[in-house]
């Protein structure tokens, strides 16, 4: 159910949202889990930002980017500096939006592993929601290795895969992964429909295909499935609203975030692999 300042009447006019954002919304409307929003503004900005996870999900899967480990990652040097440890750090006086925008333009440059691809889409639907000027100025100097992200996008984690909706991060974990190839322990995925996924190293594909292609890098002779890990993984929406909203980063520092956060810059802590 979704509660828009306190009261569950609200009225949208049908130009406001496409048709995949109305589906979202309807969906929300039905679940048993109460979705508050402090204003009609919050809701259709979440379901605009979910829409363009989903598209950046869609053009990174046609931008040709690589898959590749930490220790063989690459990436435009015109724009990124590789570091030792396999992350980008983005060169001084260039502009995030630039340099996000670039990885989509100039994909077959990259290569990295899935962590680093969902912060990378995560970037780039926060730059298409909010826009150039915004996103420059809250997102500087930013360093892209696995979990690790600017603190002006915290990440809200919660455990149920069945409230997951477009745009969502979720993890299929393979239990029985070869260590010789860690880095198929599981795979990190956008959400972008009912059943259909979007993960970097596979593709897009079913539920059904992600853990077909997990199970065939499971170690030799074993049998035991991989499958879809309770965790979702969402932007805090109402968060990213707000700097939107604001002059100065100092106001949106100040802003008293009422949701668990994932992690902070710098942090090294992976949720998945």
């Amino acid at each position: 159910m979704i509660l828009v300042s306190g009261s569950n009447t609200f009225q949208l006019q049908p130009f406001m949202l496409s048709e995949p954002e109305r589906r979202m919304m309807q969906a929300k409307q039905r679940s048993p889990v109460i979705y508050r929003y402090p204003s009609t503004e919050a809701l259709v900005f979440e379901l605009k930002m979910r829409s363009q996870i989903v598209e950046a999900a869609k053009a990174m899967n046609a931008s040709g980017v690589n898959f590749a480990t930490f220790d063989t990652s690459k990436c435009n040097e015109r724009y990124w500096m590789r570091t030792e440890n396999g992350g980008f750090q983005l060169r001084r006086g260039v502009l995030p939006s630039v340099g996000v925008n670039d990885v989509f333009y100039n994909g077959p440059l990259y290569g990295f592993e899935c962590a680093v691809a969902i912060i990378i889409m995560l970037y780039k639907a926060t730059l298409d929601t909010i826009g150039e000027e915004v996103f420059n100025s809250y997102f500087q100097s930013l360093y892209l290795r696995s979990w690790q992200y600017d603190r002006d996008m915290p990440l809200i984690m919660t455990y149920n895969k069945n409230e997951a909706y477009p745009g969502d991060v979720l993890y299929f974990k393979n239990p029985a992964y070869n260590p010789e190839t860690p880095e198929w322990q599981g795979e990190n995925v956008i959400m972008l429909d009912d059943n259909l996924y979007f993960g970097h190293g596979i593709g897009i594909g079913s539920g059904q295909q992600m853990i077909a292609a997990l199970n065939r890098m499971r170690m030799p002779g074993s049998f035991m499935s991989a499958y879809l890990d309770d965790i979702v993984v969402t932007p805090e929406f109402e968060y990213l609203r707000r700097i939107s909203m604001r002059d100065n980063v100092r106001e949106s520092q100040a802003y008293d975030k009422p949701y668990p956060v994932v992690a902070r810059i710098g942090a090294s802590k992976s949720i998945y692999r």
